[in-house]
């Protein structure tokens, strides 16, 4: 199996511990093969003759044995612990590390509860594997072989007949083991499924309440339970058969190695002790047999989990980052979009050859009806995609060149979306930003109108957010979240409709306050309500995909074109597209 050749890999990947642990093996498994041997010496050279002298050597033989094997045993589990535990840290901190490094796209396709069933669930398996599962795999793998050569050497016709009897073990767990493949597939499907209607339930709580969704929620989680008790049972039924039959096989054989054995015995072909040490080893032998059937079950759930984890390892960014990037300069002219091209899918673009020009130090906005390609224009200047055709540029740097800690410090994007972290209003503005201090947080927060709110809420600044800002406005979590990005002190402010879910008084309170800072910020605001962004120093109106005008709001209206039609539009004076025609003609 794949995963368990990767699993090898990360115990090479530390040697000593590694073969520390396969050392303490090999002493347990010879020990524990070795002492039922001792039962034909005691049988046939001790107590039939009655030999103290054998009795007593064969004694201390056993004890000394059993001695050392308890050292080997405990440094065996000792090595095992940390060798485990470093391999399972290493796996959780790349998946970690692998997933944050992805784009939007990556979320796009994996919802959370896709991702947190492989770190909760599809991990877990992987830790019972690594932890126990696979050190008890090669100890019987071990086991087997070592067992077979000195059964061969006490009987050889005996062994012959339990090596065809034991295929018996196999046949069972063979056959089903698509079935089983398939099955815990399956199941660990339904638990994602679960996973992200909770996550949903839980996040849309207050829409589910205001629309009253509460039986279509409980009808989808019914049956979404009903398949993971169906897809369980079934599972489990599998997984007992993939047991039980290996079991039922060897009391089978225990029969026949018995009947044989009496058999060889009645005609002086071997002796007591030869047998009893013979049938003791078969039985040990039987039982790592036994034990590797049993493990099955265990190793494929594993293996559909390594699968479900490789998946996500295997997925690959879609935005291209240069091993080492170019810093962007200080010194910073203007950002440039160049007959850009971009589509989400294959199918259809969002954007058509758009090019614009913002220098630095302006006040830009961006404008046109839902779905002109607005707000994907922002995205790609925060460049959570990439183009498709063409190129964005800072100065003469294409950004997919540019390092991306020095384009994050350079630009900070804020959406209507307004993520908080359950954690104090303080963490929140601050979050890793380690040069501010805190009389500067106070003073943006005076700045963006919202420190005196703060203030009136029990514990101020260390008053912990619940449920991601949902307890507070709308207003509140939008102040917070350009105070959030004006500590950064980034010279370049990204707004994506931040003004699009506030009542009007709090909406002008966010116009005024971009007029105070645009004096020492390049702002690039996305906006449908021509209103708030009558000020800019440049707009450029997107429809359809592409960039039909631009200029100030004075000079769009005079050209009598698409933008003063949304003026008149948002103003009441048109009303639809044959208004357009007619007032456009």
């Amino acid at each position: 199996m794949t995963f368990i050749r990767t699993i090898l890999l990360y115990f090479m990947e530390y040697k000593l511990l590694f073969f520390t642990f396969l050392i303490s093996i090999f002493i347990e498994v010879a020990y524990l093969m070795i002492a039922p041997l001792s039962l034909q010496y005691l049988i046939d050279e001790a107590f039939i003759p009655r030999d103290y002298r054998i009795f007593t050597i064969i004694l201390c033989v056993l004890i000394v044995g059993g001695l050392v094997n308890f050292l080997a045993i405990t440094f065996g589990d000792y090595s095992l612990g940390k060798l485990s535990g470093v391999v399972i840290r290493m796996i959780r901190t790349e998946l970690f590390l692998h997933i944050q490094k992805q784009s939007l796209p990556f979320y796009q396709r994996y919802k959370i509860g896709d991702i947190v069933t492989r770190f909760h669930t599809d991990l877990g398996s992987m830790e019972r594997v690594i932890r126990t599962i696979f050190p008890y795999f090669l100890k019987e793998i071990v086991s087997i072989p070592i067992g077979l050569i000195i059964l061969f050497s006490i009987e050889w016709k005996l062994t012959v007949a339990m090596l065809v009897g034991s295929t018996l073990l196999f046949i069972g767990p063979k056959m089903l083991q698509k079935k089983a493949t398939d099955s815990n597939k399956s199941f660990k499907e339904s638990q994602e499924r679960f996973s992200n209607t909770i996550d949903e339930m839980i996040k849309g709580y207050k829409t589910i309440k205001s629309f009253h969704l509460q039986n279509r929620f409980s009808e989808r989680g019914s049956k979404q339970i009903h398949d993971l008790y169906s897809t369980g049972f079934n599972l489990h039924m599998i997984n007992s058969l993939m047991e039980r039959l290996p079991l039922t096989a060897l009391m089978l054989l225990n029969g026949i190695m018995l009947g044989f054995g009496g058999y060889l015995i009645f005609n002086s072909s071997i002796t007591i002790g030869e047998f009893v040490s013979f049938f003791t080893l078969f039985m040990i032998v039987g039982q790592s047999v036994l034990n590797l059937s049993v493990l099955v079950p265990n190793l494929i759930d594993s293996s559909v989990s390594f699968k479900r984890v490789q998946e996500i390892f295997d997925y690959k960014n879609s935005l291209y980052n240069p091993v080492k990037g170019v810093d962007i300069p200080s010194i910073l002219s203007s950002i440039r979009m160049n007959k850009v091209s971009f589509g989400y899918t294959n199918k259809s673009d969002q954007l058509h050859e758009v090019s614009l020009n913002i220098p630095l130090g302006s006040y830009i906005a961006f404008v046109g009806p839902s779905g002109s390609g607005k707000s994907t224009a922002l995205q790609l200047l925060a460049r959570f995609y990439d183009p498709k055709e063409g190129s964005v540029f800072f100065d003469d740097n294409d950004i997919r060149d540019i390092n991306e800690g020095s384009l994050r410090k350079l630009t900070t994007l804020v959406t209507q979306d307004t993520f908080l972290f359950n954690t104090s209003i303080k963490d929140n503005l601050l979050l890793d930003n380690l040069d501010a201090t805190e009389s500067e947080m106070i003073e943006i927060a005076k700045l963006v109108n919202i420190h005196d709110d703060i203030m009136s809420w029990p514990d101020g600044y260390n008053t912990v957010v619940h449920h991601e800002g949902g307890s507070l406005s709308g207003g509140e979590r939008q102040r917070l979240a350009i105070a959030r990005a004006l500590l950064r002190k980034s010279k370049v402010l990204l707004l994506d409709e931040v003004t699009a879910a506030l009542d009007p008084p709090t909406e002008a309170d966010i116009i005024t306050l971009i007029e105070q800072i645009r004096k020492y910020k390049t702002i690039i605001s996305v906006s449908h309500r021509l209103k708030s962004v009558i000020n800019a120093d440049l707009i450029y109106v997107f429809k359809e995909g592409k960039i039909v005008e631009f200029g100030s709001h004075q000079e769009l209206l005079k050209i009598n074109g698409y933008y003063h039609y949304m003026w008149e539009k948002q103003n009441g004076i048109v009303t639809d597209e044959e208004d357009l025609n007619l007032f456009m003609n």
